[in-house]
């Protein structure tokens, strides 16, 4: 054993461990990150390091890993403390690779491999040990995980010890979680015992060094260029001011290529490494041990806590991170970079001070910090939850049901993640797992992808079909361009710089082939039908038609997709001008209304067909369209066969549904108002008016007619009409006056007072039948002031409330004057206008007294 154990701080928690196990056989296990956690604690429970356990036999244990590069570094590691090579009683076990012998007791395993074994056998036998490392990360198929073993223990395998281990302080939940207090009915013993190891951290200098001026914030998978150089000149920054090597925290491979590039004048110096899980494995194993030169070890998350690079004295944090987002209307999933939590920055900055005192330089400004999230989110709690619902299916637990969680799934991405299966055939009605369900998950692929992969093989050959779903499985580097069968080729060809990436897609396509050394028979179809088939297979709803005219030669090409989104192509895209394409990969930038295209192929209208069988609809579509150049809408009727929301064919319908028909004449009375489609003559508009002159005065049981009342109450008013109606030209020829009626108060009776409450017109002393004007607030009555000599009052309406408004006429028809107290005005305003209008008009009667001459409406006769 090699003595290096010996200064490894987690020993002196070893112990306490074990007895937690032995008493309850779960524990949590915080430690912080450089203790040993990861490498010691897994030898010393199965017995492999003398004298740090109580004896016993030796036993089994499984550590699970988030990450394939965590879970190599772990093995290596242990093997190197028990001074033997990986494969002899350490093994490790990631998708497409296993290094385990006969006499292997502790195996390091990603939590997807973990996953797999427990869905292939449930009660994990000849495992005694669980250890789940980096729980705090929150990683789904860890918590997937947690909740399959906290289910075997409690029905299967009570005797299967579990730890729950942690960077972080924050144990109380997973404490709760695994002492059976959380999410369980039955009481539990109280909640599970929590071992600390304390390291050695020596003091952390923060030095706050944020851009000299202002960086856009990040975008979908964009970041500033401005902020990257910022960053690369902290980085020399650091290396001028402190010793030692100096670890950088980027969000992801690409902003690492790009600061390694403004970086290239150091490598005369200092050895720039780059650290991610695309990496090659050599430089991967580079940056985890010390080096002969001083180094820049630029990393994503993964060295947050996963793993442990030495040598390190400054940490340089550009203060990004990645998460899973799904847009489920949108059908669009990935990664988007964004502002890291405080606690992720705590992580960071430990890295600084684990073997001498160090400092974090953060590359934003002190203000900003408290802006930040206390804690990362989950991913249960946005990531698409597709392959999350599959395997609680499979397991037994649809919906997660049963199933004791760190946190409940969000309903609106469950639901979006079971349509999908129902609609791929792994769900049925109830949301059990079907056989082809439990076909699909044995994949170990996002089931999409493994429903690809299974219809792909009969049609494409297995080889054909393995070697496609591997480049969909791990996105291909962008330099390789978007058209998935060019990119099938120049990865198939393995040249640099892609070596590293093609090394590991041939790995995973021998995993996928379930005849690796078989030859397929001869090749059905070409490489692109092959591609724009898989796609499809897999993406259904992602099949996309060109919209407009054909772009130019370079341009970018505009798509709809069956999921009815709109997709752009970019500028010198290989698959623009196609017709048809099938879209593998593609992000919506934060804003814009379309996907922006990542990687496709290019297919036909057969193939869109076969993939998306069930998107193929056949239908009446009826609907109120407005012509181009024109404002007046009417009923379009046409039988269109579509794929989702892309139309495929069109023909006129001669007898649309009736329904349909309705549905689009509401549609038209919706957008054009029924003050404009309906035709209003003289007397519907008088009419009109007096009911809302009515219900404005009385309210109840007098009707409101604005547009919006009557829109509401069609079928109320419009019917049989609107029953018999098929287009504009009928609507336009209803008889308004006569629907209008059907809206008065009936049942109450009230309706037989219209005339005595709103008269139509008034009866003046000539004898004159004069239409009262309801069109302004208060009524008006307009009539010659000869005609109404003698009248001593006006009428008031709606039962005496609201004065009549008289505009008193010349003989020639012009206002003279307005009044609504005609007694008032024959006293005190008729002198005044009597003056005024008598000499222009000599042969029409000016009486001293009106109350009491004779009105008439003609003038004197001439002498």
């Amino acid at each position: 054993m090699n003595p290096a154990w010996l200064d490894l701080p987690v020993r002196s928690a070893v112990r306490p461990l074990q007895r937690a196990l032995e008493q309850r056989g779960a524990a949590v296990l915080a430690a912080p990150p450089g203790t040993g956690k990861t490498t010691l604690v897994p030898l010393a429970l199965a017995g492999l390091v003398a004298g740090l356990v109580d004896g016993g036999p030796v036993r089994r244990v499984l550590v699970a890993e988030p990450r394939r590069l965590a879970v190599r570094a772990a093995a290596r590691r242990m093997a190197w403390l028990l001074g033997e090579p990986v494969g002899e009683r350490v093994g490790f076990t990631v998708r497409g690779e296993r290094r385990v012998g006969p006499d292997t007791v502790v195996e390091v395993v990603t939590t997807g491999v973990l996953l797999q074994r427990l869905q292939r056998d449930q009660e994990l036998a000849g495992v005694d040990l669980v250890l789940l490392d980096e729980c705090h990360e929150r990683h789904l198929d860890a918590d997937t995980a947690l909740a399959f073993l906290l289910d075997a223990r409690a029905a299967l395998r009570p005797e299967l010890q579990l730890v729950c281990a942690s960077a972080t302080s924050d144990t109380a939940a997973w404490s709760r979680l695994l002492g059976g207090e959380a999410g369980s009915e039955e009481p539990g013993d109280g909640p599970a015992p929590v071992v600390e190891a304390h390291g050695i951290q020596h003091p952390v200098e923060v030095v706050w060094s944020p851009p000299p001026r202002p960086v856009r914030p990040p975008q979908g998978l964009r970041t500033d260029p401005a902020l990257l150089e910022h960053v690369a000149a902290t980085l020399r920054r650091a290396l001028r001011e402190r010793e030692g090597d100096v670890l950088c925290f980027l969000p992801g491979a690409g902003e690492i290529g790009r600061v390694a590039g403004l970086l290239g004048g150091l490598r005369d110096s200092v050895d720039v490494l780059q650290l991610h899980g695309r990496a090659d494995r050599a430089v991967q194993d580079a940056a985890l041990a010390a080096g002969p030169r001083r180094r820049v070890v630029l990393a994503t998350s993964v060295a947050e806590s996963s793993l442990t690079v030495p040598g390190v004295r400054s940490v340089v944090d550009c203060g990004l991170s990645r998460e899973p987002r799904t847009d489920h209307a949108r059908g669009l999933a990935g990664l988007v970079t964004v502002r890291s939590s405080r606690a992720t920055g705590r992580q960071r900055a430990g890295r600084a001070g684990r073997e001498a005192p160090g400092a974090v330089y953060r590359c934003w400004a002190e203000a900003e910090d408290a802006l930040a999230r206390a804690l990362p989110a989950p991913e249960i709690m946005q990531a698409d939850l597709t392959s999350f619902a599959l395997q609680v299916a499979c397991w037994g637990a649809p919906g997660g049901h049963g199933l004791v969680l760190p946190d409940a799934p969000p309903a609106g991405a469950l639901a979006a993640a079971t349509t999908t299966l129902t609609a791929l055939g792994a769900l049925d009605a109830e949301g059990r797992a079907t056989g082809r369900g439990t076909r699909i998950a044995r994949t170990g692929l996002h089931p999409r992808l493994g429903r690809a992969l299974l219809d792909g093989a009969p049609l494409v050959g297995e080889r054909q079909a393995a070697e496609l779903v591997a480049l969909l499985s791990e996105e291909p580097p962008r330099g390789l361009g978007d058209d998935l069968a060019a990119v099938r080729r120049a990865v198939r060809q393995g040249a640099d710089p892609y070596a590293a990436y093609a090394a590991r897609w041939r790995d995973e396509v021998r995993r996928l082939r379930r005849h690796p050394d078989a030859e397929d028979p001869p090749q059905r179809v070409g490489d692109a039908e092959a591609a724009g088939l898989v796609v499809g297979l897999a993406f259904p709803e992602r099949i996309a038609r060109a919209r407009g005219p054909k772009p130019e030669p370079g341009a970018a090409a505009v798509y709809l997709m069956a999921s009815g989104t709109a997709a752009e192509t970019g500028a010198g895209s290989a698959l623009s001008g196609a017709e048809w394409i099938a879209v593998a990969v593609a992000d919506r930038p934060a804003g814009s209304p379309s996907a922006r295209v990542q990687l496709g192929a290019v297919t036909d209208e057969a193939t869109a067909r076969r993939c998306a069988a069930p998107l193929l609809t056949d239908r009446e579509e009826v609907r109120w369209a407005v012509p181009p150049g024109s404002r007046r809408g009417d009923v379009a009727a046409r039988r269109v066969e579509s794929l989702g929301a892309v139309e495929l064919a069109a023909r006129p319908l001669g007898a649309p549904d009736r329904a349909l028909l309705r549905a689009a004449l509401w549609e038209g009375l919706a957008a054009e108002g029924v003050g404009e489609l309906l035709t209003w003559s003289a007397e519907a508009t008088g009419l009109r008016q007096r009911l809302a002159f009515l219900h404005r005065v009385l309210g109840d049981p007098w009707p409101a007619v604005d547009d919006r009342s009557l829109l509401e109450r069609a079928e109320d008013w419009l019917e049989p009409e609107l029953s018999r109606a098929a287009r504009r030209a009928d609507l336009e020829r209803i008889p308004t006056t006569t629907a209008l009626t059907r809206l008065l108060p009936w049942a109450s009776g009230a309706a037989g007072r219209l005339d005595e409450l709103a008269p139509e017109r008034i009866t003046v002393p000539t004898g004159s039948r004069i239409r009262v004007d309801y069109s302004a607030d208060q009524p008006v009555l307009a009539v010659k002031l000869q005609e109404l000599f003698g009248w001593q009052a006006a009428p008031r309406l709606a039962d005496g409330r609201v004065p009549l408004t008289i505009h008193l006429l010349s003989p020639a028809g012009r206002p003279a004057a307005v009044t609504a107290d005609l007694a008032s005005f024959w006293r005190e305003g008729y002198r005044a206008v009597r003056a005024d209008l008598r000499g222009r008009y000599p042969r029409h009667p000016w009486p001293e007294d009106p109350t009491v001459a004779e009105p008439t409406r003609r003038a004197n006769p001439r002498r």
